[in-house]
């Protein structure tokens, strides 16, 4: 398994994978919605507020992860994890721990200090994700799961402070995500 950052010329494959897996796993319509998200994502983000990274087996894109600019009023560098896809057949197998793991690794080293993600916290808390209260860091639109916004702090401190309300890049401003 090999890890990278992903090129101009995986998106193709990218797309597909996302919507093949959302698909496969909670139907076709929602394969759909998150195909578009990552098209939106890909071809409409400035490239200093995104960072996506891909896991590669025999040439092929078996997982994919993004991470887009969250701002907020204070002075944060801040990021979203998501989405996040792993093919069906590489599931269960670590890829997912192993790609966000990278992919944390590498925006550590760009100064990042503060992760948040919107999702199952059962599965993000094997990365470091912990519940993130709304008063402490409230996300960008109205949460169906609160629970289930998450963060993590990659400069060793803790997530404490007041933020106010974060705000996302163009592609996610979209109640339908969140």
């Amino acid at each position: 398994m090999k890890f990278s950052k992903y090129s101009q010329s995986d998106r193709q494959e990218i797309e597909a994978l996302f919507t093949r897996t959302f698909s496969d796993s909670e139907g076709e319509s929602e394969g759909k919605l998150i195909g578009h998200l990552v098209h939106e994502l890909m071809n409409g983000t400035e490239t200093d507020d995104m960072f996506g990274f891909i896991a590669t087996e025999q040439g092929q894109i078996v997982g994919c992860i993004f991470f887009t600019r969250l701002s907020f009023g204070s002075r944060v560098n801040a990021f979203m994890l998501s989405p996040v896809a792993v093919d069906t057949d590489h599931q269960g197998k670590g890829v997912g721990q192993k790609l966000i793991n990278f992919g944390i690794d590498h925006l550590r080293e760009r100064g990042v200090e503060l992760i948040l993600t919107y999702g199952d916290p059962n599965y993000y808390s094997k990365a470091g994700f912990e519940h993130v209260p709304q008063e402490v860091a409230e996300a960008p639109f109205k949460l169906t799961h609160p629970e289930g916004w998450l963060g993590q702090s990659l400069d060793g401190g803790s997530i404490k402070l007041p933020l106010g309300q974060a705000c996302c890049v163009e592609a996610f401003n979209d109640p339908q995500y969140w």
